[in-house]
């Protein structure tokens, strides 16, 4: 398993993705479809139209890395939106990893930095 830095945001594809799609592939989605650059650092997680299978691209410092997981059993509870991702902290992301749906589970204010402008 994968262990991000604080600062790295995670950001949700909510449209179904093609699981056969490797670095380039997604990096493009990446690029075309949520708009944000996979250079970044920042995780980008997609989902296929089942909900069996997940995949998260991200670039540390020397090149592409690709964590993917196929559930045997039961799908991947995941919100949806409109605009086409949708931003989720670190507890969010195992919480989906997990299988316990986001909108059953109340979340009660914490501290947080502020977050720098970019």
């Amino acid at each position: 398993m994968f262990f991000p830095e604080a600062q790295v945001r995670v950001w949700l594809c909510t449209q179904p993705t093609d699981m056969r799609k490797s670095y380039d592939g997604l990096s493009s989605l990446v690029r075309n479809v949520l708009h944000e650059n996979p250079t970044s650092g920042h995780l980008f997680v997609f989902i296929n139209r089942k909900r069996t299978q997940m995949k998260v691209l991200y670039f540390d410092r020397s090149g592409y890395c690709v964590w993917s997981k196929r559930l045997e059993q039961g799908r991947f509870q995941a919100r949806t939106s409109e605009h086409g991702k949708v931003a989720l902290d670190w507890t969010q992301l195992k919480l989906i990893l997990e299988g316990i749906a986001l909108k059953n589970t109340r979340q009660y204010k914490r501290f947080r930095y502020p977050e720098q402008a970019q």
